[in-house]
């Protein structure tokens, strides 16, 4: 259409001009010659400027069309990339429905499983058959591995289990005793290993992994309570372990009690138990309180390097054996009041970093501290009584305490002080004073200010 209209603007003007020219009347021929000659260059410019504007009008269609085509194919990419999130949306919440179903079934199959295990272990448990028994411990013990959610309460069944009421095997029955009396004895007997097996599954996973491979630290159950109150325990035996909270109250211990090197993260109790042979806690640290009151330790005590980080209470207790409480350290109050120590008690290099209370405690046999006997705070020794040969002479206590103390009869801490190599500040010695002067004295206190 361009084209054609340049054409007849073309032939307008050439037209136009030629009649001008003829209408001018030109008498020379050559004037007239050139006159259209001009013309013709005249039509001949309108027709090359005509194409030129033609070939601009084309160019700029062309680019017209490929920019309309452009944006189509922009805006159909658009709408086929809107289509393909929109399906891999609709794929992907599919996807997530379908994995929280599966989820969902899988962990309910867990639970049921669990569930499932737990009550034919417990079941187990509660077989008259020792064997059965022995499979029930060792079931949950499985469960417990490997579901760590389930530890404490895999804990505390055992728990449950030792506290049940049980009588020891005793001597084995004569021969001529009647099969009634001989099958009480092997039931006893039974009894007796169903219920080391639960102890030794306790101590099996509360053992800490020092120096240990990944596999013995994976075996480790942290962070477990103890609820052993009212136990009869045979042989026990949780050296090295770990424990949080943790309750032995009116516990038996039949044999020899190991918590040697036992770790009590909190608080720990043991009124009223019981130890029928001896009593091993070297090397335990205490993070928590230690309640000791009223316990009966039938053998050797040895607390030998025990640390205590709260207060240690021993009141009314009874050491029948030695008690060893060689370089432990109480880092808190110490109580000791109404003890009786039937043999030989031993505090050598022991540090009482508070108050020391042994207020009518009875020492029927020697008290030796043949090392130093740190006194950082208070000592109460009013009431208490001396059987057997005392011996403080390396008992230090340290310069400007804040209250006065009750020293054991015949014994006063010196006027002097000093320096003690390896030791802050300084401090007095206790001393042996005449029987005159200390009758003098009596039970009123005195101080190192």
């Amino acid at each position: 259409m361009v084209a054609v209209l340049v054409a007849a603007a073309t032939v307008a003007a050439l037209v136009v001009l030629w009649r001008w020219i003829d209408g001018l009347a030109l008498a020379d021929a050559d004037k007239r010659a050139t006159a259209q000659l001009d013309a013709l260059k005249l039509a001949a410019s309108i027709v090359v400027g005509g194409g030129g504007l033609f070939a601009l009008y084309l160019a700029v269609r062309r680019q017209r069309t490929q920019e309309m085509e452009l944006d189509a194919r922009h805006a159909e990419l658009a709408q086929r990339d809107r289509v393909q999130a929109h399906v891999e949306q609709v794929a992907d919440t599919n996807r997530l429905h379908a994995e929280r179903v599966a989820d969902d079934a899988r962990v309910h199959a867990e639970a049921q499983r669990i569930t499932e295990l737990y009550a034919k272990s417990a079941e187990q448990l509660g077989s008259e058959k020792a064997p059965v028994r022995l499979a029930g411990l060792y079931a949950l013990e499985r469960l417990a591995q490997d579901n760590p959610h389930q530890r404490q309460t895999v804990v505390n069944v055992l728990c449950a289990y030792l506290r049940m009421p049980y009588t020891l095997p005793g001597d084995p029955p004569a021969e001529d005793a009647d099969e009634q009396t001989r099958a009480r004895y092997a039931e006893r007997v039974q009894e007796r290993e169903v219920r080391l097996t639960a102890q030794r599954i306790l101590a099996a996973h509360l053992r800490i992994p020092r120096g240990y491979s990944t596999p013995k630290i994976e075996t480790f159950w942290p962070h477990i309570d103890l609820d052993l109150t009212g136990a009869t325990l045979v042989n026990f035996d949780l050296s090295e372990c770990e424990l949080h909270d943790a309750s032995f109250v009116g516990a038996l211990f039949v044999g020899e009690a190991k918590f040697t090197n036992a770790e009590f993260v909190k608080s720990v109790e043991f009124n009223g138990a019981a130890f029928f042979g001896n009593a091993g806690f070297d090397g335990a640290k205490f993070g928590g309180y230690a309640r000791f009151g009223q316990v009966r330790f039938g053998g050797i005590a040895a607390f030998g390097g025990a640390q205590f980080g709260a207060s240690a209470w021993f009141d009314g207790a009874t050491f029948v054996g030695c008690s060893q409480f060689e370089r432990a350290k109480f880092t808190s109050t110490a109580g000791f009041d109404d003890v009786v120590f039937v043999e030989t008690a031993g505090f050598r290099d022991v540090a009482f970093n508070e108050d020391a209370h042994f207020y009518k405690a009875v020492f029927v046999g020697s008290v030796a501290d043949d090392g130093f006997l740190w006194f950082h705070g208070t000592a109460w020794f009013n009431g208490a009584k001396f059987a057997g040969d005392v011996v403080f002479d390396e008992a230090v206590i340290g310069h400007k305490m804040p209250d006065p103390s009750y020293w054991p009869d015949g014994w006063r801490p010196t006027d002097e002080h000093g320096p003690i190599e390896g030791r802050k500040g300084t401090w007095h010695r206790l001393v042996a004073v005449s029987s005159d002067t200390a009758d003098e004295d009596g039970d009123e206190p005195t101080s190192t200010s």
